[in-house]
């Protein structure tokens, strides 16, 4: 079982003139947000939301890299 669960991703192809993949998740019982670019999958950002409000997340390599993996097979 993985410890994350995507809950939605958006394909924008138009995003600062670079196209790039945005997977919305939870984990640990947080609301987070990562982007990639849609290229390479490289991180553009991550945030974490709480009480109404975002703030960078910090995520492990770990975490990224399995959500990575699966934004590749979904795209």
């Amino acid at each position: 079982m993985k410890p994350y669960e995507i809950k939605q991703m958006i394909i924008d192809d138009g995003f600062d003139g670079e196209e790039a993949v945005t997977a919305d998740f939870t984990h640990n019982h947080n609301d987070y947000r990562i982007t990639f670019n849609k290229s390479d999958l490289e991180i553009i950002n991550t945030w974490l939301f709480e009480d109404e409000t975002s703030i960078p997340a910090n995520l492990s390599d770990d975490i990224i890299e399995s959500i990575r993996e699966d934004v590749k097979k979904r795209i």
